[in-house]
């Protein structure tokens, strides 16, 4: 007997701002894992597989809104449940 819901499919674009229409907030019941160019990263704010690049944040830098300043980074992207 299984007590894990069933894992919607990882989708080739997704955000963790609720506002972005790429986000996908079932992905988000579990935890999610971001491997870049081999090495793990805990700080990717948004990943696109298929164009290969990161969104993370630009160290302490606020935009005018609060949040923080995004960077993006390209190379190999790999996601996949934690």
């Amino acid at each position: 007997m299984s007590d894990t819901p069933e894992r919607p499919e990882l989708p080739d674009h997704l955000s963790v701002d609720p506002r972005s229409p790429h986000h996908v907030a079932a992905v988000f019941q579990h935890d999610i894992g971001i491997r870049f160019n081999g090495k793990e990263r805990t700080d990717v704010e948004e990943y696109c597989v298929s164009e290969g690049w990161v969104k993370v944040p630009a160290g302490k830098t606020l935009d005018r809104k609060g949040r923080p300043l995004l960077i993006k980074i390209k190379g190999k992207v790999e996601a996949y449940y934690a």
